[in-house]
Formats: structure tokens, sequence, C-alpha cells
């Protein structure tokens, strides 16, 4: 009984990380990337540290309107969401890759239970993200 309790505990403490990732497999590095700005995401951080992803992984981005994207053979697509609980922190994120309108990578971060107990709920925009990009953009060399 002990052990059963004992887990639970160590579970709800956890949290639980979710991560899927489609990679990208169809463009290469130099590709300019269009990132469709998305003035609903309020998460402070985060499109600089998606730009920083793809810079690393030799991908060069550009900010554009929602009007501009289709002047860009290569965009993305995001959508950011943010909990509280005593701070705001990043609970939910998506990455859709496109190229010439048919989506060619996604990527999904989510804390089950908005991360429960685990302290590291609080974790900056940069430590959840980085390995999403890094997963989403594997193949890219």
């Amino acid at each position: 009984m002990k052990r059963l309790i004992c887990l639970a505990a160590i579970a709800a403490v956890a949290g639980c990380t979710s991560v899927k990732v489609k990679p990208v497999s169809s463009i290469g590095p130099g590709t300019e990337v269009c990132i469709v700005n998305n003035p609903k995401v309020i998460v402070e951080g985060f499109v600089d540290v998606v730009r920083d992803g793809f810079s690393r992984h030799g991908l060069p981005t550009k900010l554009v309107n929602e009007d501009a994207a289709s002047t860009c053979d290569v965009t993305l697509t995001y959508t950011a969401l943010r909990s509280w609980d005593f701070a705001p922190y990043l609970s939910h994120a998506e990455l859709r890759l496109w190229k010439g309108g048919i989506q060619i990578g996604t990527a999904e971060y989510h804390l089950r239970g908005k991360g429960g107990w685990s302290l590291t709920k609080w974790q900056g925009v940069k430590a959840k993200m980085d390995p999403v990009v890094d997963q989403l953009l594997a193949s890219v060399r």
C-alpha cells in the first residue's frame, strides 16, 4: 500500500509532458521560412525562441503578417497558450510548417494536466521549445 501511495505521489509531482513531432524532410539549409505572426499569442519570448531554433538549423526566418504569407514558399504557423499557477508559464504550443500550401511538418508541446505539481512547468520557453524545434528540423542539414 505504501508503494502505491508513493508511486501516486511521484506521478502527481512529475506531471506529464507530451511532445508529438512529424519531422520535416522537404526543405534544405538556407531556405527562408516566413513565420506568420499570430497576434493572439501572448507567451513572452515564444517567437524569438522559435526563430533562434530555426537559425540553429541553418534556416533564416522573417516575421510576416497573414496577408503577406502567400508571397512565401515556406511558412510556419504557430499557437502557444500559457497557464497560470503563481506565475504564467507555457502549457501548450503547436508549430505547423507549410510548403506551397501543403503541410510538411508539425510539432506539439503539451503539459498534461497543466503540469500538475511539477516544478518544471515553470521552465522557460527556451527549455521547453528548443527540443521540440530540434526534433521538427532534425533532418535539415
